[in-house]
């Protein structure tokens, strides 16, 4: 079976993260994306140059959002090199950059450009605050967009101030929606046969994870504050707790996974107890109750309430750690971790989060050398070889 996304293809300008997180996902789907690179290449190629990977150019953190796409190297400075990328988009269904609103204009491939040259054309701009507005020209960072979001003032304990999300949060969210953008335009053109813009703002993006925060805060003037460990819907036994060997988050939300709770630890009487007669006094008892559960559970290692509790039907996960997540079995049957051979050695990338029965997400061609395909792609857009090779000596390419 052909891939969703298999004959796009997608000439992408992004770097660094967020805008390269959304390209890749539709790589893995089977879009042919072309990775256009400054001739030094993307700043997270070759990271700190602390392991042979890195020196390489092949750093891990740019392989787990670029595996799979196709690179060539251009100086857009030099116009032979925008009268190539013009060419390109000429025979491109979809443009993806995120640089700051009007710098793609200023090399002269802007959207109102390329919008003539290919009026199918889906052109996606990924930037901090989008196209229109005061911050519209602003450089934003992902842990500036975590700030400004809301995202940091709902994460982490109180005494500790406002917490970052364990990785590049913003950034991700921004690309997936950036992904979504464009499966949306393209759809969409099959049924207007037209392009489109896609403005992707980073703010936005994260704020849409956030629907439920501000639709309550909207529709009822709460105000979220930072949940620590608990779940959103602040159930004390929605919580991290403590094991003999280590910590494990219960996630019983519904009175049946209470009462099953109650009868697994052993503490049926707490089930009689005023203070823990609903849930708006569980949550008002919420540190008399976490007690009770901790003391519990404090008596046996996390395998053995991993036992316990599935035979008795009661949500609860341990807290793995990377290496423990990637070890576990149901990893051989999901494929969510995909063998790339490489000319260096194999590794393993992630794919896509999801599985679909007829072609699914896969990473199809290994990492790209810097300006691997460079010759291949210009040549598909029509060049010749001494064409070719006079933009190489003239360090168009």
């Amino acid at each position: 079976m052909s891939k969703p996304f298999a004959g796009v293809k997608i000439l992408d300008f992004t770097r660094v993260l967020a805008g390269p997180y959304g390209s890749y996902q539709l790589a893995l789907l089977g879009a042919d994306v072309i990775k256009v690179e400054s001739r030094d290449g993307d700043d997270m190629r070759y990271g700190n140059r602390a392991n042979d990977w890195e020196k390489r150019g092949m750093a891990a953190p740019w392989v787990s959002v670029n595996a799979g796409k196709r690179s060539i190297t251009m100086d857009l400075k030099q116009p032979k090199a925008i009268e190539a990328i013009k060419r390109l988009v000429a025979k491109s269904d979809v443009v993806m950059e995120n640089f700051r609103p009007g710098v793609m204009d200023g090399l002269g491939i802007g959207y109102d450009t390329l919008r003539v040259l290919n009026p199918k054309l889906i052109y996606c701009a990924v930037s901090g605050f989008g196209r229109v507005g005061p911050e519209a020209k602003t450089a934003a960072f992902d842990g500036m967009i975590q700030a400004m979001s809301g995202l940091m003032s709902i994460t982490g304990f109180e005494n500790n101030g406002p917490t970052r999300v364990g990785f590049a949060g913003a950034d991700v969210m921004s690309g997936a929606t950036a992904a979504f953008g464009v499966a949306s335009a393209l759809f969409q053109r099959t049924h207007t046969g037209k392009g489109q813009l896609v403005d992707v703002a980073m703010i936005d993006a994260v704020m849409g994870y956030l629907a439920q925060q501000f639709t309550e805060h909207l529709m009822t003037g709460r105000v979220h504050g930072q949940s620590a460990n608990l779940s959103v819907t602040r159930k004390p036994t929605g919580d991290l707790y403590k094991t003999k060997d280590g910590w494990m988050v219960l996630a019983v939300m519904t009175e049946p996974q209470f009462q099953r709770l109650m009868k697994v630890l052993g503490r049926e009487d707490a089930l009689a107890d005023p203070l823990f007669a609903d849930w708006p006094k569980r949550i008002d008892n919420n540190t008399a109750l976490h007690e009770i559960v901790e003391a519990v559970m404090k008596k046996e290692t996390s395998a053995v309430w991993t036992e316990r509790f599935a035979k008795s039907d009661v949500p609860a996960g341990r807290v793995l750690s990377i290496p423990e997540t990637a070890q576990l079995d149901l990893m051989q049957h999901r494929a969510v971790l995909q063998d790339v051979d490489t000319p260096y050695g194999p590794i393993k990338v992630v794919g896509s989060g999801f599985r679909l029965e007829h072609g699914g997400g896969s990473v199809d061609r290994p990492p790209a050398s810097l300006g691997q395909h460079t010759d291949e792609v210009l040549a598909e857009a029509g060049y010749s070889a001494a064409e070719i090779a006079e933009m190489r000596t003239a360090k168009v390419v």
